[in-house]
């Protein structure tokens, strides 16, 4: 699905829906509160990274959950898939507002921790306390809702533990032909944010996604990660060759989140080894936290080389 074209995925979300003066940080939803109150702002920063070059567009529902609407947004369990299923069409109507025929839509699925506003996300703490069973019911609901909606495929993305990347594997086993990529948010060149080894949590993906697992790699990370996460699968038992897996990459601007303080430093001019990460195995490469129109407009025009060198 993946892994013959080097592929360019969207960028940041919110931070573009703050260049259109739609700040988010401080709600406890982010930017899924405007799945219900200004859906068409979403539909424009989707449109916003298509005519960026972008051709994979990831939904709106990173922080969507059924339990977060229902408690921020007093609306029904109901209701609340039905925002869920809103968020892919809102890209699928974007995709269609354009004159590309090969735009994938990713229904983006977060971590349970991305809910529950408390910063556990970016550790993976919610995790140790909860069973394979308690994660796969709670995220059942989104990814049906997703899946019902006819995304191409699912972005599992940011993930710290392998633990919550496993339940979400086996839950996909319930969604017959559902595709999806995994990808963790990492603390260094080795380990994921939880502190599981890179290596051995994506082989264990390998093993347990089946034919649903379509890419693996690594997401809302510092950019200098990425180079030393690649490099760490090559060869690794168990892993198969990117040929076969795709990898998958979108880091952060380079800039750090604290949780109740915001973003640390100014944004850096964004200069990624574009060719590299291609060169390591890459198939789709993005931008996640801070990444904006403008940069993917850079990194399409070096993939739109790499692609032409390799015709």
């Amino acid at each position: 699905m993946l892994a013959h074209k080097l592929r360019v995925c969207d960028g940041g979300m919110g931070s573009t829906l703050a260049l259109h003066g739609l700040s988010m940080e401080t709600d406890p939803l982010w930017s899924a509160r405007l799945l219900h109150s200004n859906p068409s702002a979403i539909q424009r920063v989707h449109s916003d990274f298509l005519d960026a070059g972008a051709e994979i567009l990831v939904s709106n529902s990173y922080q969507a959950s059924v339990e977060g609407f229902v408690r921020h947004l007093g609306v029904s369990s109901e209701e609340a898939l039905a925002l869920i299923g809103n968020s892919v069409r809102l890209a699928q109507n974007a995709a269609q507002n354009t004159n590309k025929t090969d735009i994938l839509v990713a229904g983006s699925v977060g971590p349970y921790g991305a809910c529950q506003n408390d910063g556990s996300e970016y550790t993976g703490a919610h995790v140790s306390g909860m069973t394979d069973e308690q994660l796969m019911d709670w995220h059942r609901p989104r990814v049906k809702q997703i899946v019902q909606s006819g995304a191409s495929l699912l972005a599992v993305e940011t993930l710290p533990a392998v633990k919550e990347a496993l339940a979400v594997l086996r839950l996909l086993r319930e969604f017959p032909g559902t595709k999806a990529w995994i990808t963790f948010s990492c603390k260094d060149g080795k380990h994921t944010n939880a502190g599981n080894d890179f290596g051995s949590a994506v082989q264990r993906c390998c093993s347990v996604g089946g034919d649903a697992l379509v890419g693996v790699g690594v997401n809302c990370s510092c950019p200098s990660l990425v180079l030393p996460l690649l490099e760490s699968l090559d060869g690794h038992p168990g892993v198969p060759p990117p040929d076969i897996m795709p990898r998958i990459v979108y880091p952060n601007s380079g800039e750090i989140w604290v949780a109740g303080k915001g973003w640390t430093s100014n944004p850096a001019p964004l200069e990624w080894p574009v060719e590299e990460w291609a060169r390591r195995g890459a198939r789709v490469i993005g931008g996640c936290c801070r990444v904006a129109p403008s940069d993917i407009k850079t990194i399409a025009q070096t993939v739109a080389k790499i692609n032409l060198k390799n015709l």
